[in-house]
């Protein structure tokens, strides 16, 4: 299967260039596109807008952080990190996909 994004500014010109498709090859006209290589697309008069949105909201609740409070800066300012001898061992695996998952959602 591939697919095709059809895009322009004269719209008797889109739906000719379908028909012409449909002619040559089968085809199935999937409307207005909303989403992309997991991107949402929301198609307005005044632009194309990109968005990750429904990603980021998987990945909160994967990582059960989807009911956390939100903060402007994670950073406490003055505080000093300490090891907690005593503490629970953390999976690193678990903490490796977090990050990656949030480095992904930042760089695309």
């Amino acid at each position: 299967m591939d697919d095709l994004i059809v895009s322009g500014n004269d719209g008797l010109m889109i739906v000719e260039f379908k028909e012409s498709m449909k002619r040559e090859f089968a085809m199935t006209d999937l409307g207005i596109m909303q989403y992309f290589l997991g991107l949402e697309v929301l198609q307005k008069s005044n632009g194309i807008f990109i968005s990750q949105h429904k990603y980021a909201l998987e990945v909160l609740k994967r990582f059960g952080m989807d009911k956390s409070n939100s903060v402007q800066n994670p950073i406490v300012m003055s505080s000093k990190l300490v090891k907690d001898e005593e503490g629970v061992k953390v999976d690193k695996t678990h903490y490796i996909q977090v990050v990656g998952s949030l480095m992904y959602l930042k760089s695309t």
